[in-house]
């Protein structure tokens, strides 16, 4: 692409990348990492450019069904492996579309999901703004042939990497370390969950679920020997943030933590951490949410 283009999109044949080139972007497997997930870059923190800030996984729950589906974990139909496949176009990394929306300049992309063992038939609209390049937009729509749908979660499952420990709420901020006290162990915490009336608003009325560490500077954390490079984290802090328009009055967010790093025995640095965080709202075709990285 030209040096002017401000996106990222993939040439012919190259890497399934797209979003804001001084910005935020994501990316699709196989670029690093594991299959079932969309990879959330931000390089503007002073990461590596091929080093994901989080992940997005993609969870729907058909009606009268209590089993969500899970792209990370539930193994593919396609091949035996593990993680749903995602792909955009047929033969290759559709380059997206480049357009004007309610007068801004947008990319937009839409990321197809394997049929999940629920039955559920997921697409995901990817859109990025010029004038928001610390965000994306990310939308879930069910296909024809999916059973219907009562929700589909999009959840960030990689709080860790950012130890992201102190959630944001209208009445003041919690803790991880006051939310689960006493775990201990590999295991994920149980959810703890917020209605809409614990969550702050934006100036836009937007709901904000906000998440950020409690370190000044985490770069300067001292790690066990177990824990793998690919842990430590390096550059700015952020806030994390799912912003969340006209939310519906059933709206819940909801997190969950580790003390120690996924699939490791390996101490986080500081303790309980949250690991995925997620709004979960009755299903609607479409229904924007957007996910934001800023620097703190």
């Amino acid at each position: 692409m030209p040096a002017a283009d401000p996106w990222i999109r993939p040439e012919p044949g190259g890497a399934p990348r797209w979003g804001h080139r001084e910005g935020l972007s994501v990316g699709l497997p196989p670029l690093l990492g594991p299959r079932g997930l969309l990879r959330v870059y931000a390089p503007y923190l002073g990461h590596e450019p091929e080093r994901m800030v989080n992940y997005v996984a993609v969870e729907p729950r058909p009606r009268r069904r209590w089993r969500r589906g899970f792209s990370e974990l539930e193994r593919s139909r396609l091949d035996d492996d593990q993680g749903l496949r995602l792909w955009t176009g047929e033969d290759g990394p559709d380059p997206g579309t480049v357009a004007e929306v309610d007068g801004v300049a947008t990319l937009t992309v839409l990321v197809h999901c394997e049929r999940f063992a629920n039955g559920a038939e997921v697409d995901v609209r990817v859109r990025f703004r010029a004038d928001r390049p610390h965000e994306v937009e990310l939308a879930a729509a069910a296909r024809p042939g999916s059973a219907p749908l009562a929700s589909c979660v999009l959840t960030a499952t990689m709080g860790n990497y950012a130890r992201l420990r102190t959630l944001r709420l209208a009445d003041g901020p919690v803790g991880a370390g006051q939310l689960w006290p006493r775990h201990r162990g590999r295991r994920f915490t149980r959810r703890a969950r917020f209605g809409l009336d614990r969550l702050p608003r934006d100036a836009d009325g937007c709901a904000v679920v906000a998440v950020t560490g409690d370190e000044p500077d985490p770069a300067a954390a001292v790690y066990a020997p177990g824990v793998a490079a690919h842990w430590h984290w390096h550059g700015l802090p952020a806030e994390q943030a799912w912003v969340v328009p006209d939310p519906h009055p059933r709206l819940v967010a909801a997190v969950n933590g580790r003390v120690t790093y996924w699939a490791s025995d390996a101490p986080i640095p500081g303790g309980v951490a949250f690991e995925n965080v997620e709004v979960v709202e009755p299903y609607r075709p479409l229904r924007p949410l957007r996910f934001r990285v800023e620097p703190r």
